[in-house]
């Protein structure tokens, strides 16, 4: 049993805005992945809950006037991971959402509530991290769009008003054309796990796959919130595609990134395994790009 004191049902997105100012202490459920384990674990016991989960707007993928990709906060990871549009321009992310839990929860979890947790180690934080990703609010007075940077505000905590709730995330096509990226997950298990540290590289090459013309590498579970490193983006942006760029740009992600000890793992094991994870991604999404390291 769930010990809820309210449930309210949202009938669109200004009626869940109204839900939210009438009601300031409840917290927004979509899927119900977190929250409604979190309530089992007594955390939210007695609290009120505004349901979103009917807001069909809220779900799918499109490309808006400017080719932006739009992913509706609703949007389940299942079918992130099977979409079109996520397949043909960003596949990394399908392929990062597809490791969070089991079936299950893909089905049911969504691409807005893995963000609003603002936890470090959501496997889709450090992919939309290094695709420099809006994060879109709606509240009462209108529409406003969050670099991802600055919506993860420290440990769990994100910058939503308390009128506001999350409709979408966009991807600008600046960050993802002509791009190729990779994901690597370290965890202790190959399912059903957090991530230990998580990891996400994407880059652009020039015409003749010599040279990095951008690289993007953003990881979770590295700080208090997941974070670029940008230290490593300039070790190797502009530099050859070679064996040589990559180590140097491995070694340089551990000024960047400040991880902690904890029982999962140790600061400096997680500074350890960083490294290899950054120069793995890095091959990778030189190969996808049809490059290859001399």
């Amino acid at each position: 049993m769930y010990d809820i004191k309210e449930l309210y049902e949202a009938e669109s997105v200004r009626d869940a805005i109204r839900l939210r100012l009438e009601h300031p202490e409840a917290q927004i459920i979509a899927g119900g992945s977190d929250v409604l384990v979190q309530m089992r674990e007594g955390k939210r016991a007695g609290k009120e809950l505004i349901s979103i989960y009917t807001l069909d707007e809220l779900r799918g993928v499109c490309l808006d006037m400017e080719d932006n990709l739009r992913i509706g906060s609703l949007t389940s990871f299942s079918h992130l991971t099977k979409h079109p549009l996520i397949r043909q321009h960003i596949n990394v992310l399908g392929e990062a959402v597809d490791m969070v839990g089991g079936p299950q929860i893909r089905n049911i979890g969504t691409i807005g509530g893995n963000t609003c947790n603002g936890v470090t180690s959501a496997d889709s934080a450090s992919t939309l991290h290094a695709y420099e990703a809006l994060i879109e609010l709606t509240g009462a007075e209108g529409v406003r769009r969050v670099p991802i940077k600055d919506f993860y505000l420290g440990a769990g905590k994100v910058d939503i008003r308390p009128d506001e709730i999350q409709t979408a995330i966009l991807i600008p096509k600046a960050s993802y054309e002509n791009t190729c990226g990779y994901y690597y997950k370290y965890a202790m298990r190959n399912a059903m796990d957090i991530a230990t540290t998580g990891c996400s590289v994407n880059v652009r090459l020039s015409p003749d796959k010599q040279t990095f013309e951008r690289v993007r590498v953003a990881f979770g579970v590295a700080g208090p919130v997941p974070m670029r490193a940008p230290g490593a983006e300039a070790a190797a942006g502009g530099q050859p595609v070679s064996a040589e760029t990559a180590e140097a740009f491995g070694l340089a992600v551990v000024g960047d990134i400040n991880p902690r000890d904890s029982w999962r793992a140790s600061k400096a094991f997680r500074q350890h395994v960083a490294v290899e994870m950054a120069r793995r991604c890095l091959v990778e999404s030189v190969k996808r790009c049809g490059g290859e390291l001399k």
